[in-house]
């Protein structure tokens, strides 16, 4: 271990970049952790995003880069974070791999006192070196892993035809006849959220997602339709999407529509802190309202935290607000 830190982010999506942005503002030497693996690598524009409103999500996380690389305070390394560790800290200061359960409550806990309390290993990626550094805080904002509908073609329509978030790509898709795709009990809701873009939309289970019978009447009375039957594929010609393939034979013509993905918060490298970090039932990070976890020097911002996928202004908005309140943490008690 030869470095320290102020504060290691995990991520360089919207939130760790808007995260990292303003601690180095602040002087906080930060080092950004990222794999550059995205989960919308495959989506060409997002949407909402002020000033960017149709860029693609890597141009943003390129710019994000390089305004913060740009400050004197700001490290940035390309790897895959393998762990995130405790460290205890004896009287004379000096730092031993501990345990989750030594750490008490926010309240006991000063930040001030400059003693790394994190220990990050890494592989490096791209020839980047491993990494072994210390750190008195970090901020997880890794995001979510997705795993959508097993269809033999739904990846070659994704980002294009296929999207998962209604309220980035709707606009985009308006009057068209589109489908959503699912296997979750929140479809319903899905589509009615979808159905203010067009008149014509049809809601596919593949024989697994949920919609309750009444649910299904009051999609109906807004011209909704509901198809259980298992899916065969996803089919297209001359590279656009034409229609959904059922079990029987039929092709249901669409033009487009939304997929529903089952969604796991990234978080494997927390696995020795597990038992002490609060999570909901999805197994996102519980926070409070200035992203602060129940582990004292500990914050996450972003897709990882509830209610999970949000816009990229959204996941922004909280990288910094959860870093405002870290920062002022490490002033210590006024």
């Amino acid at each position: 271990m030869t470095a320290q830190y102020d504060v290691v982010i995990v991520g360089a999506g919207p939130a760790g970049l808007a995260a990292g942005l303003s601690l180095v503002r602040a002087r906080r030497r930060t080092l950004l952790i990222d794999s550059n693996r995205p989960r919308n690598a495959a989506t060409l524009h997002s949407h909402g995003f002020i000033t960017r409103d149709g860029a693609s999500p890597l141009e943003l996380r390129r710019l994000g880069r390089e305004e913060f690389e740009a400050y004197p305070a700001a490290e940035f390394h390309s790897g895959l974070v393998r762990s995130v560790t405790l460290l205890d800290v004896d009287r004379e200061g000096e730092a031993g791999q501990g345990s989750a359960a030594a750490v008490g409550a926010w309240d006991s806990v000063d930040l001030s006192n400059g003693q790394p309390r994190f220990r990050i290993t890494t592989r490096g990626l791209r020839g980047a070196p491993n990494l072994d550094v210390t750190a008195r805080t970090v901020v997880i904002a890794t995001g979510l892993t997705e795993t959508l509908p097993a269809l033999p073609s739904i990846r070659a329509w994704y980002g294009t035809n296929l999207h998962s978030c209604i309220d980035c790509d709707g606009y985009e898709k308006a009057d068209a006849a589109l489908a959503l795709v699912g296997e979750s009990n929140d479809l319903a809701e899905r589509a009615v959220l979808i159905s203010q873009w067009t008149n014509d939309l049809m809601v596919f289970t593949n024989g697994i997602g949920e919609v309750s019978d009444a649910d299904e009447a009051r999609l109906l009375g807004r011209g909704i339709r509901v198809d259980r039957r298992r899916i065969v594929d996803i089919v297209g010609e001359r590279g656009a999407m034409t229609g959904i393939e059922l079990e029987d034979g039929e092709i249901v013509a669409r033009e487009a529509g939304f997929v529903r993905p089952h969604w796991t918060p990234t978080i494997d490298y927390l696995e020795p802190l597990i038992t002490q970090l609060h999570t909901d039932d999805e197994g996102l990070i519980v926070v409070d309202e200035h992203g602060r976890t129940s582990i004292p020097g500990l914050y996450a911002a972003g897709d990882s935290t509830p209610p999970g996928p949000e816009q990229l202004m959204v996941a922004a908005g909280s990288g910094a607000h959860a870093a405002a309140m870290l920062n002022r943490d490490l002033l210590g008690p006024f």
